[in-house]
Formats: structure tokens, C-alpha cells, sequence
């Protein structure tokens, strides 16, 4: 059974994505399992795209800092840059608008103000009533850049306070407001820029590329093809064609919106850092792995130039660097260069202790290092992400839960099942005081502690524990789902050994099977599963049905044989 990458979003205001148990049952060596562990994702590092936008009732001039969800300079994953904003919009706004410029300025900063004092609700309230009368000046006929530019802002402020939801129809609304607008509004380019980047974070793509391809054929109109203010809407245009698989066109916008920062700001900008990270990261995706690691390179060049060899911003160069090694097979390096990197930003104190990013980069490195056999500096690692987490939000927080599993898995992996067991106890007891017993995101620890007591020869306990796991997951995501063939997985091995009736084996892996070829019907695992249901059906004296499986089986190895040697 392929391991499954699935969020527990109900676990913990972190949401993990859980790389669960891979399992494979026998009828009589019993149960090999190999475990990944837990990644709490690096929330995107909060890029900053500080775009000046005059938006109008009369004028603004804002510097909209888009935190978080902006794909117009979105930073990787495991890369911060704290540097200046990446570019300014060009758009000037006219004498007349100042007034409405500093209006909507003062709206934002108030906004982003009572949600800093924790007032969401007040921040709310502010953004609802100001949107109230934008909209009956839109029912009334009133359709200028004013009314869009106002709404940008207001949108601008729901994404600040993270309600999604009501960011849509106020795009919706702007679109229609946009859509009657000249080209050679002032304010435009800058509002298309900034709902590019909302309808991104919405995850509605074509819109975004609309948006963003207007804005860029305003820009070119004004400035010219080679105009520095194009970037922001290149960027922003060339991470939705990687999401939505239009690699080559992608890698081109992204050389181009190079090209230009290298025109106008040099070859050792720091504003080449989010372009070059995104291009390396799109080309690692593509197991073009060689080419992205040039990138990454430059980023660690263009860091040590501007800022010396004992900067933050150099550690997380090494870092970034050290993924793309991994990626290329250089483990050892890749290890190396995390070292560094870690240390250096620590020694400098340029990200928190228990920032997500930090965290991730250490379970990154721990997971490297158990998969060189060097599990016991692994587990330090995990251990002081435990202790980190622990002294930030307390014992009982249920972040603590990933570290505790993840060290479960490491105390598994050599073979210390006891201390598995005791650890996993832990996260269910933390975890119960959460979520309900029923919740899905409790059977990935509980299948966890099943293997764990398998291991322990306390295979009723496993088995009872195992079937309830099933149980939750089938109800969670289907009879046929591959969270169900993992549990179905595990529950044989257990039985097996149980030597629960040879019949409801056999039903259990026609079951896996099942699921597996949904999955790949040319996988080992079907292959694997094929070759158990042979041996039962030859002890039920099934001969017709047996000979029926051999010759699948006969051709699927034929097939998986020709696929490995191509």
C-alpha cells in the first residue's frame, strides 16, 4: 500500500500532513512497516508585496503590505527574504485623489491595526459598513476606478483578517467594476496586480490570469515591455502556470521577469531572490534537479555578497540549498549544508526558535538523518522541536502532538517500542482533549500504536485498536479510500498472526486490492497482494479462482519487469 500524504486540519491550529504508515501484511513473516515522518508544513513564509496602490473615491496612495496568500511575489517555502519590498506599482495617482488616497490609507491601517489587538470583530464590522456604501454607489451607477480601488482595499483587509469567503463576492463585484474601466486609469495596473494575487489565494487560477495578463498589458502600454513594474504581475502570473502545469510556459515567464531585474537592478540584486527561488523550486518539481540547484546556488551568492558569510538570510540560503542536494541524492551535503544553515540562523537570531519554518527545516534535517542511519542525532532533533513547542505553548498544546509522534516513529524505527508506545499514549490523551474520539485525525496515531503493539506481541490490543481505526475511516472517507487500505493493511498483519479464519483474510485483501488498483494497477503493492490472495485461495482449495489470480499475477510481473528495465 502506497503511502498517503493526508491533512489533519482538526488536530491542531498546525495543520500536519500526515505521511503515514506504509504497510505490507504476510501470511507469515507478519508486518513490515516503514515510517515518514510527520511534516508540519513551513507556512509559506510571509512574503511581503508592498505595492503602491492609489485607489479612488478621490485618491489613495497605500502601501498594501499582502501578507501570506499573495502570489504576485510569493516566497518559497523554505526561504525568507526580510528585505525591502521586491517592487513599487507604478501607478501615480492624480492631485484630485489624494484625499480619497489617504482616506482608504487610514482605512487599512485601521484595519490592520484592531487586528493586531486581537478586535476581529471591530475589524469586521469597519470593512462591512464601508462596504455597504461602495455598494449602493455601485447599484446607483456609480462604476469608476473609485469604487474599484475601494473595494481592492476592502478586499485587501477581509485577506488580512483571513476570511476567505468574504473576499470572493467582493471580487465578483470588482470584476464588474473592472471590466467597464479604460486601460488608462491611473489606479488600475495596481488593482488588477492585487486581485491576480486574491483570485490566487482563492485558488480560482483562470481568474487570476486574467487579471494578471490585463495588468501586464497596461504596464507594457505605459513602460514598455522591459519596465521593472512588470515584475510583480510576471511572478505572479508564472507561479499559477507552474500550479496549473504549464511548466515550459512558466520557466519563461519566470527567465524574462530575471531578465528584467537584471536590466535595471543588477545581477546581485537581492530583488532576484523570490524569481530565482521560484524558478529553482518549479525545476526541482520537475526532477530537473541539476538545473534548480544553479539557483539556489545564486541565492547563497547573491546573500553572502550583499550581507557577509554570518547573516540569517545566509542560513537560509544553505538551507534551501541543502533541500535541493537531497533532491540530486547528495544526502551527506544536504546534511552538511542544513547544519549550517540552522546554526547560523540561530547564532543570529534571525528567525524565532519556534518559528514553522525553523521547525520544518529541523524535521527536514532529523528525517535525513534517521534515513542515513544516524537516527540518534535524528532524534535530538525531534526531541528539541518537543521542547521548543513545549516551553512556547505549554505542555498540553496540541502541536506537541506531530513531535510526539514523530519521536514515536524514530523510537520505533530502532526498534524501542516501549518508549513508542508510552509516546503515542501521550499524543492520543492530548489529542482527545480536542478532537471528538470519532474524529478522523485520532486514527493516524491510534493505527500508529497498533503497529507499535504488534510489535509488542500484544496483537489482541493491536487488532482492537486496529478495527477501530477502520471503523472511523470508513465512515471518514469511503469503504474504497486508501486511508481504509492502510487500516485494512495493518488489520491483516494482525490477524494473520491471530490466525483469525483464512475466509475473512482472503475478503480483507480482495479489499486492499481493490483499493490498490484504483491507485496503480501496475504497482509491487498489487503485485504483493496478489501473491497473499494466491496462497489463501490455495488453503481454501479454491483451485479455479487460484489459477484465474497466477495468470494476472503472471502478467502484471511481466509488465512491472518491463516498466523497471525501461
Amino acid at each position: 500500500m502506497a503511502a498517503s500524504l493526508l491533512s489533519s486540519p482538526s488536530l491542531s491550529s498546525h495543520r500536519i500532513n500526515q505521511a503515514f504508515v506504509h504497510l505490507h501484511s504476510s501470511h507469515q513473516t507478519g508486518m513490515r512497516c516503514n515510517f515518514k515522518l510527520y511534516m508540519v508544513p513551513a507556512q509559506a513564509i510571509r512574503h511581503y508585496c508592498t505595492l503602491r496602490t492609489s485607489t479612488s473615491v478621490a485618491s489613495l496612495n497605500v502601501d498594501v503590505a499582502c501578507e501570506g496568500n499573495s502570489s504576485a511575489a510569493s516566497s518559497p517555502s523554505d526561504l525568507r527574504s526580510r528585505s525591502k519590498t521586491l517592487l513599487q506599482s507604478p501607478s501615480n495617482a492624480s492631485d484630485g485623489m489624494n484625499d480619497l488616497e489617504r482616506q482608504l490609507q487610514e482605512l487599512y491601517d485601521e484595519v490592520k491595526a484592531m487586528i493586531l489587538m486581537g478586535n476581529k470583530d471591530d475589524a469586521v464590522d469597519l470593512l462591512q459598513a464601508n462596504y455597504g456604501v461602495v455598494k449602493k454607489q455601485i447599484n446607483a451607477g456609480s462604476r469608476g476606478i473609485e469604487e474599484a480601488a475601494t473595494l481592492d482595499v476592502i478586499a485587501l483587509g477581509y485577506m488580512a483578517i483571513g476570511d476567505l469567503e468574504s473576499v470572493g463576492p467582493i471580487l465578483n463585484l470588482m470584476n464588474k467594476v473592472v471590466e467597464s474601466l479604460k486601460d488608462d486609469e491611473p489606479l488600475l495596473d495596481s488593482v488588477l496586480i492585487h486581485m491576480g494575487s486574491m483570485y490566487s489565494a482563492l485558488g480560482k487560477f483562470e481568474s487570476s490570469m486574467v487579471a494578471y495578463k490585463r495588468a501586464i498589458g497596461v504596464l507594457e502600454s505605459k513602460h514598455g515591455k522591459s519596465s521593472i513594474f512588470l515584475v510583480s504581475p510576471l511572478l505572479g502570473m508564472a507561479k499559477i502556470l507552474g500550479s496549473i502545469g504549464r511548466v515550459k510556459k512558466a520557466i519563461e515567464v519566470y527567465h524574462r521577469s530575471i531578465a528584467i531585474l537584471e536590466s535595471s537592478k543588477g545581477v546581485e540584486s537581492e530583488d532576484l531572490v523570490v524569481p530565482l527561488f521560484g524558478l529553482g523550486n518549479l525545476l526541482m518539481k520537475e526532477g530537473r534537479t541539476t538545473d534548480s540547484e544553479i539557483h539556489f546556488n545564486r541565492i547563497l551568492s547573491i546573500y553572502r555578497k550583499l550581507y557577509g558569510e554570518n547573516d540569517g538570510r545566509v542560513g537560509m540560503a544553505l538551507c534551501s540549498l541543502a533541500h535541493a542536494k537531497c533532491s540530486t541524492g547528495n544526502v551527506e551535503e544536504a546534511i552538511d549544508l542544513y547544519r549550517k544553515g540552522l546554526q547560523l540562523i540561530k547564532d543570529t537570531n534571525y528567525i524565532a526558535l519556534d518559528d514553522s519554518i525553523m521547525e520544518k527545516m529541523r524535521i527536514d534535517l532529523a528525517e535525513l538523518l534517521h534515513v542515513v542511519g544516524r537516527g540518534k542525532e535524528g532524534r535530538e532533533l525531534l526531541e528539541e522541536c518537543l521542547l521548543i513547542s513545549e516551553r512556547s505553548k505549554g505542555k498540553d498544546h496540541p502541536s506537541s502532538v506531530s513531535h510526539l509522534i514523530n519521536l514515536a516513529t524514530s523510537y520505533s524505527q530502532s526498534k524501542n517500542f516501549v518508549e513508542a508506545e508510552r509516546l503515542l499514549r501521550i499524543s492520543l490523551e492530548l489529542m482527545a482533549k480536542t478532537v471528538s474520539p470519532e474524529d478522523q485525525s485520532i486514527t493516524f496515531p491510534m493505527l500508529h500504536l497498533a503497529v507499535t503493539l504488534y510489535h509488542l506481541n500484544r496483537d489482541e490490543e493491536a487488532e482492537q485498536l486496529a478495527l477501530k481505526v477502520l471503523r472511523i475511516r470508513e465512515k471518514a472517507f469511503g469503504k474504497d479510500s486508501l486511508p481504509v487500505g492502510e487500516a485494512l493493511d495493518c488489520l491483516i498483519s494482525i490477524q494473520t498472526r491471530l490466525r483469525r479464519g483464512d475466509a475473512e483474510l482472503l475478503e480483507l485483501l480482495e479489499r486492499v486490492l481493490k483499493i490498490q488498483e484504483k491507485e496503480n494497477p501496475w504497482s509491487e503493492e498489487v503485485m504483493q497482494t496478489l501473491k497473499k490472495i494466491v496462497y489463501y485461495l490455495d488453503k481454501l482449495g479454491r483451485k479455479d479462482e487460484k489459477f484465474s489470480i497466477q495468470k494476472r499475477l503472471s502478467v502484471l510481473r511481466m509488465k512491472y519487469k518491463q516498466r523497471v528495465q525501461y
